[in-house]
């Protein structure tokens, strides 16, 4: 069972300031907390029963220096469908924020090349959903399956705040939350660290974000989310779990509603690819591909209007 401090949400609600006219974020009840985690139980089946106490590396990889080269070089590169994303739904993440975040979460040794464009993507999509939305909803829910190191779903946290909006961000992942180890990344140089210390220099923004130790397969057969507006589904590429996944996003979803899939690239993750194409041909889902590199994509998916009975009725994505 998840513990009573990974099941707090920063969930608000809106409420109108007589004086100003302006509305303003507030606490919803605590009650309305324990009844979502009291739905969230969930087995703490973790990455650590099959690989140990180390499950991405045992130490750090290189020193600093090598760090911050790779940091440089990642840092420097130019995306333009990324930027002509960001400049058609009329958002993006602050770039000041955004680099030393990626640099703690992002900065890893590996033999792919580095690529942190999805926080950029999963902000502009979020900040769009939540400026298409009623002034009256209430919360806003994001869904993640693959929360890694919480880089994504630290983004999306930002985008809810800086929207102004009230909501949460649910991710799943089998790595753990609070069991200090080496993250492949920066601070394995001080030494192990739990996922909630090393993400600890971003709050208040951690109060918006759920964490659950699952895989994605038990996640979504426990989680009773009534609404997504937003999911980014990064956990098992495969196409049968991919699918699984979209599925349950799917029939929480209304019309604008979004799904934001990681790693849609032929070469490497065939599965991925297979479901997104499948998902655009055969579901009520516009779909938009962002190619950020030539071994990373992105493909943003829109529920169409209800009015739209066939693919290509609606719209395109933003």
């Amino acid at each position: 069972m998840a513990s009573e401090r990974d099941t707090r949400l920063f969930l608000n609600d809106p409420w109108c300031n007589n004086e100003t006219g302006q509305f303003m974020i507030r606490p919803v009840l605590s009650s309305l907390k324990r009844l979502l985690a009291d739905r969230l139980e969930l087995k703490p089946l973790s990455a650590v029963d099959r690989l140990g106490d180390s499950p991405l590396c045992s130490s750090a990889l290189t020193d600093r220096d090598g760090y911050m080269a790779l940091f440089d070089e990642a840092r420097k590169k130019a995306f333009p469908e990324v930027d002509a994303f960001e400049k058609d739904v009329g958002a993006a993440i602050p770039r000041g924020w955004l680099e030393p975040l990626a640099l703690h979460t992002q900065i890893v040794v590996k033999n792919s090349e580095l690529n942190y464009q999805h926080g950029r993507v999963v902000y502009a999509a979020l900040r769009r959903r939540c400026e298409t939305l009623p002034p009256d909803q209430k919360a806003v829910t994001v869904f993640e399956t693959g929360t890694a190191r919480g880089f994504s779903a630290l983004c999306m946290a930002r985008a809810l705040e800086d929207a102004g909006r009230a909501g949460s961000v649910t991710t799943v992942d089998i790595l753990p939350h609070d069991m200090p180890m080496y993250w492949n990344c920066i601070d394995d140089l001080d030494g192990k660290k739990s996922r909630r210390q090393l993400l600890e220099p971003w709050q208040p923004l951690l109060e918006r974000i759920v964490f659950f130790q699952a895989e994605s397969r038990e996640a979504i057969a426990r989680l009773s989310l009534p609404r997504v507006h937003l999911a980014f589904l990064d956990a098992s590429h495969t196409y049968e779990d991919v699918m699984s996944e979209f599925r349950y996003v799917e029939r929480r979803q209304l019309p604008g509603d979004v799904v934001v899939f990681d790693d849609v690239t032929p070469d490497q993750f065939p599965g991925v690819v297979e479901a997104v194409e499948e998902i655009g041909k055969s579901y009520a889902y516009s779909v938009r591909h962002i190619q950020a590199a030539r071994a990373r994509g992105y493909a943003v998916a829109v529920r169409k209007p209800l009015e739209a009975g066939r693919p290509g009725d609606a719209p395109a994505c933003p």
